[in-house]
């Protein structure tokens, strides 16, 4: 038999930990109570979560493996790619805010989890950096992490907002990573050169050479 919980078991027992992490203190909330709470025994809970920490952490671990599998996928274009990884992360947040808010209040109070939270922010973006440059060979190393850094932070300014219980819909980060496709001049919008015998291409200043090359050997090979 797999140790890996269901979905839906997984979710059960994250949102017995959160309730009771909300109710009675973070520091304060056994393992014990937890399991008892979430209908599954102490060894069980170990060998599907590690600990406290990991529970509070338990969505990031499956998004984080998920992006990567996404990232993994064949992508026409890279930069979208990551933008759409990082919507990938949002709507799953969005779909529960609640629950979503009660974990964020948590991590907010406890000097370790906040720390955590940095690294695990660190991790997403550093997947986003690796991607880029595995995708787009020749692209300047810090056009990757630039682009990875600021599609993380603007992910990450959204996301409070919800979590700090404004309504956020999806389409307000949709249109925030739009800007930094525009930003570093890789928005796909017209600005795909129609095929001929003579391509004539005018590229934004500021879009990196990598993504300019990119573009011109997709034209020539339609």
């Amino acid at each position: 038999m797999s140790d890996t919980p269901a979905p839906s078991s997984r979710t059960a027992v994250v949102a017995a930990a959160i309730d009771l992490f909300a109710a009675h203190g973070y520091d304060q909330t056994s393992v014990e109570q937890i399991a008892q709470a979430a209908g599954v025994s102490r060894s069980t809970f170990f060998r599907q979560f590690g600990g406290k920490e990991d529970v509070v952490f338990a969505d990031h671990e499956v998004l984080i493996g998920e992006t990567r599998a996404y990232l993994a996928q064949p992508h026409a274009d890279p930069w979208a790619a990551v933008c759409d990884a990082s919507m990938r992360v949002f709507r799953h947040f969005a779909a529960d805010p609640e629950l979503a808010r009660r974990r964020y209040a948590i991590v907010r109070e406890i000097p370790g989890l906040r720390d955590r939270e940095i690294v695990t922010v660190f991790r997403y973006e550093r997947l986003f950096d690796e991607y880029l440059r595995d995708a787009l060979p020749g692209l300047d190393p810090l056009d990757a992490v630039g682009f990875a850094a600021l599609v993380t932070a603007v992910h990450n300014h959204v996301l409070r907002r919800l979590m700090r219980g404004a309504r956020v819909p999806a389409s307000t980060l949709r249109r925030a990573l739009d800007g930094v496709l525009r930003r570093y001049g890789v928005h796909p919008d017209g600005e795909d050169p129609a095929g001929d015998d003579v391509i004539v291409a005018a590229f934004p200043r500021r879009m990196p050479t990598a993504e300019m090359s990119r573009r011109l050997r997709a034209s020539l090979e339609d």
